[in-house]
């Protein structure tokens, strides 16, 4: 039944060869890495019994090698003579071979030709320089004197390119390595030479950066027999040095001098058994040292973890399926040349595009953001946030001086000095202040267009146009032209807004200040009530009027002054006799203090019409942009497109799939083949 777990993640994982790297869920499997010259190679070869990999300098190994080793029963008695070991009765034998995924039904009694097949395959992907490939090699070996395994060859880490390698190999190799060991369900099988300094090893290295603890990773060492004398790895096995969880296991593997001589396994692992049994380090211990005793362990924690991970895998692969079903729903089947099929494609994308557009408006669509505003959102926050806020802030006297305001005052009053304020002064200037609202007005409109663009663009950026890239692109064209073009109509109608507001000043708004109320808030400002002495008799009114004081200002006028008297002041010492005056007459000088009065009522009336105006524009700027360019294009967008795009003679090139589209349906029709492949793998379980 154990054995029957490992062979149901070996039937998961050829269901899942046709996906490559790109598997959903995280099959439990032994990952094997190392450097090039930690011996990699031969330990797999001495679980397996058989010289089957490549051999050579550099990198061999240049694409993952899933190697699944079944246990099987010999079902044919091979005769041997005397002194003739298994192997040396010849290359085949046939209760042994080896079955290769990409060649279904061939089986490779020959080891030797396993070989060259795992040459010829790499080269077919890789080509042959020395360039490597992260799609893997699937081998099956069925024999009786193996236990049942997966493994996971790795490209051994290299430091310096050699040869035609990529410069940066070692990155890539690392970056492949890294693929596997990081998933959660992988054992990590470090291998290093016993012979060098164990805190240099970069396949310990490797392991610790995904697992620090050491509670995946187990550490095998080779070259145990080339240590110098006097010394063991007892201290590493005892978890002094590095500790890992699944500890260590040390191995002698055939020397080159051995392959060279095409010394056999089996006397190799012979050899093996008889170097710890004799090695007074090794003996108490011989037990647990040895390839054979690797494969055991490596066989139980393969089936302990697929154990625990199973119910895991069984909830990944369903939780896959439903979501490759789902996004293969939204791709879509191939458009055929049924008559209508292309009609109808386009009219629902319209309509679905013109829903979708107006729910975004109305706050009513299905995805509404928990983290940010949205659609219709934004454009409130334009409105009420930006827009009134910029509008309030606008001061109608910041760019008015008190001068020119009295300037404003003698120019209004023609050749005949006004006795009391002038309304046509004070229209002048609330005009001239009610004309800096026409920006603030025309921006809030381009706003607006732009967050109707913003949501355009998400919706283009939905399923079915990046399914056909040429109608996305001739839906943003005429969308866009459409709410340009409605962008005149609601900048002429803000435009008249203002117009409108400079067109007539209208002084007998409920809300606008008086002139006489102007005037005593002035008064009483400037000559403010003097407080009664306790005992005094109350004495009546304790202000003057603007009038009475301005008549006992002219009553008391200096013999050399005049009207203009504060106007205009020549500060060169005054000639007897007369002269003309200059050519630019501007305002100097300090103000009088009827001009003072004068200037303030003017002030305090601006500031209050203004503020009426700015009510009124606050209030009917956004409903004008809301009727003229966002209700009008709620309204109108889908008749436009119904006239630019319902076209039957464009149609099939509007609705030509983008390339990527139709490779992901395949790669999701591929995905779900496997899914369903390893569901009913599982669910036999």
């Amino acid at each position: 039944m154990d054995e029957q777990l490992i062979k149901t993640v070996n039937k998961l994982q050829d269901a899942f060869s046709t996906v490559g790297v790109h598997n959903p869920v995280d099959l439990p499997q032994i990952v094997v890495i190392g450097s090039q010259s930690s011996g990699k190679s031969s330990v797999l070869e001495n679980i397996v019994g058989r010289d089957f990999l490549p051999r050579g300098t550099g990198i061999v190994t240049r694409r993952p090698l899933v190697l699944q080793l079944i246990n099987r029963p010999a079902t044919v008695v091979v005769e041997k003579k005397e002194g003739e070991d298994e192997e040396s009765k010849g290359e085949e034998n046939p209760n042994e071979w080896g079955e290769f995924l990409h060649l279904p039904g061939k089986k490779f009694y020959n080891f030797d030709e396993i070989r060259d097949e795992i040459v010829n395959d790499t080269e077919r992907k890789t080509g042959k320089n020395l360039g490597i490939s992260p799609v893997p090699i699937n081998l099956r070996v069925f024999s009786p004197n193996v236990l049942t395994l997966t493994l996971v060859d790795l490209p051994g880490l290299t430091k310096v390119p050699v040869g035609d390698q990529p410069k940066d190999i070692e990155r890539q190799i690392r970056d492949m390595i890294l693929t596997y060991i990081t998933k959660p369900n992988a054992i990590i099988l470090a291998v290093t030479g016993a012979n060098t300094d164990l805190a240099n090893s970069d396949g310990l290295k490797m392991a610790r950066e995904v697992d620090p603890d050491g509670t995946r990773t187990i550490g095998v060492l080779t070259k145990v027999d080339l240590m110098d004398s006097g010394t063991d790895v007892i201290d590493i096995l005892a978890g002094r040095v590095i500790p890992l969880r699944l500890g260590y296991v040390p191995v002698v593997n055939r020397g080159q001098k051995d392959i060279q001589t095409k010394r056999t396994i089996q006397s190799a692992l012979e050899n093996e058994r008889n170097f710890f049994e004799r090695h007074s380090s090794y003996q108490s211990k011989s037990q647990y040292c040895g390839t054979p005793f690797l494969a055991r362990k490596l066989n139980l924690l393969l089936m302990h973890h697929i154990k625990i991970t199973l119910p895991e895998i069984k909830s990944k692969i369903s939780a896959a399926l439903a979501k490759y079903c789902s996004e293969l729903e939204q791709l879509g089947d191939p458009l055929t040349d049924a008559a209508g099929q292309a009609a109808n494609t386009t009219l629902s994308i319209i309509t679905e595009f013109c829903t979708d557009f107006r729910s975004a408006l109305e706050g009513q669509s299905t995805d509404l953001s928990t983290y940010e505003l949205s659609g219709g959102a934004r454009i409130s926050f334009v409105f009420h946030e930006i827009f009134c806020n910029g509008v309030k802030s606008i001061d109608p006297l910041e760019h008015v001086k008190d001068g020119d305001i009295r300037t404003i005052l003698y120019n209004s009053s023609g050749s005949s000095p006004s006795l009391f304020v002038a309304t046509s002064a004070f229209e002048v200037i609330v005009k001239k202040q009610i004309r800096r609202l026409e920006d603030p007005c025309l921006k809030c409109v381009s706003m607006t267009y732009d967050e109707l663009v913003r949501i355009v663009n998400q919706l283009l950026m939905k399923p079915n146009f990046k399914r056909f890239p040429q109608l996305r692109d001739q839906f943003n064209t005429v969308v866009i032209t459409f709410l340009k073009n409605a962008m005149l109509p609601t900048n002429r109608l803000v435009q008249d807004l203002v117009a409108m507001e400079q067109c007539y000043i209208n002084t007998a708004h409920p809300d606008f200040i008086s002139g006489q109320r102007a005037i005593a808030i002035v008064n009483d400002r400037m000559h403010p009530p003097k407080p009664v002495q306790p005992g005094a008799p109350a004495t009546g009114r304790q202000s003057v009027s603007i009038n009475e004081r301005s008549l006992d200002d002219e009553m008391n006028v200096p013999k050399d002054g005049g009207f203009f008297g504060s106007f205009w002041q020549n500060k060169k010492k005054r000639q007897p006799m007369m002269e003309s005056p200059p050519q630019v007459l501007k305002a100097s000088g300090t103000l009088s203090e009827r001009e003072q009065q004068e200037t303030e009522v003017i002030k305090l009336l601006i500031q209050s019409y203004f503020n009426i105006v700015k009510r009124t524009t606050i209030d009917m700027v956004p409903k004008s942009i809301m009727l003229k360019l966002v209700a009008f294009a709620k309204e109108g967008l889908q008749r436009e497109l119904l006239k630019e795009l319902y076209n039957p003679e464009a149609l099939a090139d509007l609705l030509k799939e983008s390339e990527s589209t139709v490779a992901r349906r395949n790669e999701c029709k591929k995905m779900i083949d496997a899914l369903k492949k390893a569901d009913t793998i599982v669910s036999s379980v």
